[in-house]
């Protein structure tokens, strides 16, 4: 039974450098920050960063499969807090979970969170269902 504070199950999804560039290829975006740790460093970054859309497509992707399908994602948002780090020759995790925070007839609101290496990376992350 789904009541307003269910913790729903979390995921854990790797990212490594070869998931970097294949998102890359297809997006069309080939910023050097996802894929070149000489420059990512020279611009102020502690390595190279996975895309921040990556990100957000694979915690979407933990929502709609909750959901049953995309059909059934009403909403969805969240704002990128820090980035997820991705040294080389590693994986590293991003670990989505949710907690019910509202439900009003057969809408169900979900309150996200995802982490990276312990550090949160979205903030104010939700969305909206119907289940």
């Amino acid at each position: 039974m789904i009541e307003v504070g269910t913790v729903l199950d979390e995921k854990v999804f790797f990212l490594d450098r070869a998931m970097l560039k294949a998102y890359a290829d297809a997006s069309g975006d080939q910023n050097p920050i996802h894929q070149n740790e000489e420059f990512a460093l020279s611009v102020g970054l502690p390595n190279v960063i996975a895309h921040g859309m990556l990100t957000m497509a694979l915690v979407g992707k933990y929502v709609t499969d909750w959901a049953g399908g995309s059909a059934a994602v009403k909403e969805y948002s969240a704002r990128f807090v820090k980035p997820v780090i991705v040294p080389l020759d590693q994986k590293v995790d991003l670990t989505v979970s949710a907690t019910v925070s509202e439900i009003d007839g057969d809408r169900i609101s979900i309150t996200l969170s995802a982490t990276s290496a312990g550090v949160k990376v979205l903030g104010m992350a939700k969305a909206v269902v119907i289940k």
